[in-house]
């Protein structure tokens, strides 16, 4: 895909209240754009209003939602869609994305729930993904999350997530730690796991650390510094797909602003090479 179809570039971060006076004392020229989860940012007033207003009118901003639970057997929000819908265009937002998962049954179960891998399954989040882009007007990006437990599965992750898109019409939110987390755990090689997924349903990339519970069991927590082999899971993301819009995010246990900006450094300090590489190749050839 070529970068100019990205509705972003570069390198990302994930904008927290806990980071805002910081970053707004000393912007940081790193940062190329900006996420946030719209459900805390709806409606909001006051102070933190303005604070992100002058954020939104500074930087490229996308959405990564938390609530609209795509796979929920209870019925779509479409309030929520309509004030969403508003948001988007208020902040003039490049992307609203989310996860490929569940959180809402009767009620809010504060987790992200794997949706069956079934072919069943896929018809019904289909449809619903469907309603959501005819609602918002716009295509919306799903993230492939991090799972635990696979119940009732009757096809692959991989085949899952390539039927969801491919009948959906939508994007992907190719969070590489997940891919990591999920190799791991559920015992699959990540590199072929990449190299399934379509390069032009790609929106933009997540990054991120997580917690090792056992030697084979991890947990994505967006808590840790990225590691080593995740990074080089980036790279090779970049030498399959070229170079890639990427957010970091980290949700907790946030470190000094500058260590933070470091690991942003790390992502545009790959994204320079892979860059440079795709140059050389084109010349070459």
């Amino acid at each position: 895909m070529n970068t100019s179809t990205y509705s972003v570039h570069g390198a990302g971060l994930g904008l927290r209240r806990s980071i805002m006076a910081p970053l707004a004392e000393q912007p940081p020229t790193q940062v190329d754009f900006m996420e946030v989860a719209p459900e805390n940012w709806i409606g909001m007033g006051g102070s933190y209003g303005k604070q992100f207003r002058a954020f939104t009118e500074r930087y490229p901003f996308v959405c990564h939602g938390l609530s609209l639970s795509i796979g929920s057997p209870a019925p779509l929000d479409e309030a929520f869609l309509h004030k969403l819908k508003r948001f988007l265009k208020e902040h003039q937002i490049r992307c609203y994305s989310e996860h490929l998962s569940y959180c809402s049954d009767d009620g809010h179960l504060y987790d992200l729930m794997p949706i069956p891998f079934t072919e069943e399954a896929v018809r019904y989040v289909v449809q619903r993904i469907k309603r959501v882009q005819d609602i918002l007007e716009q295509p919306i990006a799903l993230e492939n999350i991090s799972y635990y437990a696979a119940p009732g599965q009757e096809m692959s992750e991989i085949d899952f997530i390539n039927a969801v898109l491919s009948e959906a019409d939508c994007q992907l939110l190719l969070d590489v730690n997940n891919i990591y987390v999920n190799s791991v755990n559920h015992r699959y090689d990540a590199e072929t796991f990449l190299k399934a997924l379509p390069a032009d349903r790609i929106a933009y990339l997540h990054i991120a650390g997580h917690y090792n519970e056992a030697d084979d069991l991890i947990v994505d927590t967006h808590g840790a510094d990225v590691i080593d082999p995740v990074w080089q899971l980036l790279e090779t993301t970049y030498a399959r797909f070229g170079v890639v819009p990427t957010l970091l995010e980290r949700d907790f246990n946030i470190p000094p602003l500058p260590e933070l900006l470091g690991e942003v450094d790390t992502i545009a300090t790959y994204q320079k090479k892979w860059a440079a590489t795709s140059k050389h190749h084109a010349r070459q050839g």
